[in-house]
């Protein structure tokens, strides 16, 4: 799939993440894969729920306006 590739900050974010969380499997193989999991179940969703994607674009939009205001 083209598009995002993840990236090396992207990686560290969600083994942060993982270590609060999961310690046991904070390992960057994990935290790759989950970043891969959330890549695909999104590029799922954008056939098999755009509903559910809308939502959470309108959320973003509302946390962006409170933020700016």
């Amino acid at each position: 799939m083209a598009g995002y590739q993840i990236k090396e900050k992207d990686i560290e974010s969600v083994l942060r993440f993982l270590q609060v969380t999961d310690p046991d499997n904070a390992t960057p193989e994990v935290a790759i894969e989950l970043l891969e999991h959330l890549k695909a179940s999104f590029h799922t969703m954008t056939h098999e729920d755009p509903k559910k994607l809308e939502e959470i674009y309108t959320e973003l939009k509302k946390q962006k306006k409170l933020k700016t205001n």
